[in-house]
């Protein structure tokens, strides 16, 4: 008869098989379901209000959108859904600390991509209250933002618990896999509004 092999008496290199998805991983899944209905309605908006604007973007008169400063930050948080992933595949493997590390580039790419979207919420002259394009411009990144701040916050609690030397946690590999289908989520999110936002003519 066969026996189970704990989690300690696995080597460090050794994958962890799951007979089937976990359920952390699931319910993260169900609720991104949920979460691209609201930005599908965000999306239709933003459409809509093209539809009826002679001119897009619409802009104050004398502002200017930075593609080009947004387009490089871009890139930095399209790259940090690689690093994350690198951190889920070393997770799978038991090698932790490695793990931890790159969750931590992971963590910093995105913080750089808060703190320039903050930058051009102060330095634009578009408002919130100038046009519709300022109203629907404000209210989409300031929604995405606050999901990749929760996205950092999450990060944040993976590294809390991959801490431990043990890694004896069953469930800390569906915690790093449910945070990476989340960051995967706000990328690609970011995607469709940058593309929407600075370079739809």
């Amino acid at each position: 008869m066969s026996q189970a092999i704990p989690l300690s008496g696995l080597a460090k290199t050794d994958k962890i098989v799951h007979d089937r998805p976990p359920m952390l991983a699931i319910g993260v899944m169900i609720w991104l379901g949920s979460e691209l209905m609201f930005f599908s309605g965000l999306f239709a908006a933003l459409f809509t209000i093209r539809a009826h604007a002679t001119h897009w973007p619409v802009l104050a008169p004398g502002a200017k959108l930075d593609v080009l400063q947004a387009g490089i930050f871009t890139i930095i948080l399209v790259a940090s859904s690689f690093t994350m992933q690198w951190a889920v595949w070393l997770a799978e493997h038991r090698r932790r600390a490695e793990a931890r590390t790159w969750i931590w580039i992971t963590i910093i790419m995105g913080a750089l991509f808060v703190a320039n979207q903050m930058f051009e919420w102060v330095t634009t002259d578009t408002r919130w209250y100038t046009n519709a394009y300022g109203s629907i411009f404000f209210i989409s990144t300031g929604l995405h933002g606050l999901h990749v701040f929760i996205g950092l916050v999450a990060m944040g609690f993976l590294l809390y618990r991959l801490k431990g030397a043990s890694g004896d946690d069953p469930g800390e590999l569906s915690a790093v896999q449910g945070v990476s289908y989340y960051w995967h989520f706000v990328d690609v999110i970011w995607v469709g509004l940058y593309s929407a936002l600075f370079l739809l003519k």
